[in-house]
């Protein structure tokens, strides 16, 4: 890879193991520390994923207007004044505030990577955004890892420790993004004539792809919510169920050369590798719905991580595919935005499911998305397609 790829892994690296320190712990702090219930817990969690949302979509157009080097600024700069804060004021409501404007902070960051990652390495093609797919979960492995153990001594050396790492990230990006802003929406390279922008066209097909996206993100979700308390209720242990997301983390790390030699082999469209990756989730739930003890969830959970290893780098590749010159951002914050609705609405959906039908309807229903979600695969370029036969 590149330098200028490489140091935009490492940023994404450090930058998800500052926020791996938090999330995982945000339900625990605000039930057992500030003593409000987990319906408040899950609300001010939805309050942060909106504003991830929010911020997703002002990063991406960000990044068309001023570039990635200050987009990126700019959301660390609100991420890291917001942690500050936290540090100093983490009681209630002030954690709830300072929550919800690192949401927005984050948000900001993750579109503009990513486009920034796709603009100096285009002849990588999805090589560019899988690296910046496995740092994320290099980040959540290491960061969630730490972020127990730091715990146990304080939850205020959690939040220190964030804050430390946004300024290491900080220091990153304002030394060795500089020069990449040049390239931010200034793509050289011709894009094939069935990829112009005419009529929206390109719009429509990232909308359509986008919709199963989301629906993917609804149920992947489900193995950190509704799953996570069933495997309790079945007599699975926390350290177990732990396990797993270590597992998780570890496989999509040192699974790479596999998965990279049966792409090129047998996967060499993103249609192709997105379509199989479905399918593999699929493959996933219903292994895991009939689950019932730890070695059968460790086999769901092994053919979850190879779905999401096919799924999770591809779409951000396609949106870049699909974007026109000046515009790459703008695609980027519609499919991160996308993810993070999935992994907003998810929660809440899987738990009403749960509550009124039980895991067999919930399964059910994920397995229904799925197949929905490969109807949209399969047909989000097919105006593309059209347009093409009609020129």
């Amino acid at each position: 890879m590149p330098r200028a790829v490489w140091l935009l892994v490492i940023g994404m690296a450090v930058n998800v193991t500052g926020n791996s320190f938090l999330w995982p712990l945000n339900t625990i702090y605000i039930h057992d520390s500030l003593g409000k219930s987990l319906s408040v817990a899950g609300i001010v969690l939805m309050l942060n994923s909106a504003a991830s949302v929010l911020g997703n979509l002002v990063g991406g157009s960000l990044f068309d207007r001023i570039g990635g080097y200050r987009s990126i600024l700019l959301g660390i700069g609100i991420a890291l004044l917001a942690l500050i804060g936290l540090t100093l004021w983490h009681g209630w409501p002030q954690y709830v505030v300072f929550l919800i404007i690192i949401g927005f902070g984050t948000g900001i960051i993750f579109p503009a990577m990513y486009a920034m990652a796709g603009s100096v390495w285009e002849e990588g093609g999805r090589k560019a955004f899988n690296a910046i797919y496995v740092a994320q979960n290099l980040g959540v492995a290491i960061g969630s890892s730490l972020g127990g153990i730091v715990a146990d001594y304080s939850f205020q050396y959690i939040f220190l420790s964030n804050t430390l790492l946004y300024i290491v990230f900080l220091l990153i990006a304002v030394f060795g993004y500089k020069g990449m802003s040049v390239q931010a929406g200034k793509r050289t390279a011709s894009k094939p004539a069935k990829l112009s922008f005419k009529n929206n066209r390109n719009l429509r097909a990232l909308i359509i792809l986008s919709i199963g996206y989301l629906l993917c993100w609804v149920a992947y979700v489900q193995w950190s919510t509704t799953i996570a308390a069933y495997t309790q209720q079945i007599n699975i242990s926390l350290t177990q169920y732990s396990l797993l997301w270590t597992l998780n983390g570890a496989f999509i790390v040192l699974g790479q050369p596999v998965i990279q030699l049966f792409i090129k082999h047998f996967a060499k469209t993103l249609k192709i590798q997105m379509m199989a990756g479905i399918f593999i989730f699929i493959l996933s739930f219903l292994v895991a719905s009939f689950a019932d003890a730890f070695a059968g969830f460790v086999a769901g959970m092994v053919i979850l991580t190879i779905g999401e290893m096919f799924v999770w780098p591809a779409v951000p590749t396609v949106a870049f595919d699909l974007s026109p010159k000046g515009r790459e951002g703008f695609y980027q914050g519609i499919v991160n935005s996308t993810a993070t609705g999935g992994r907003m609405v998810g929660p809440l959906l899987g738990g009403m499911l749960v509550d009124l039908y039980g895991m067999s309807m919930l399964f059910l229903v994920l397995i229904g998305l799925f197949i929905l979600s490969l109807f949209t695969t399969v047909s989000y370029d097919r105006g593309l397609t059209e347009g093409e036969n009609e020129a």
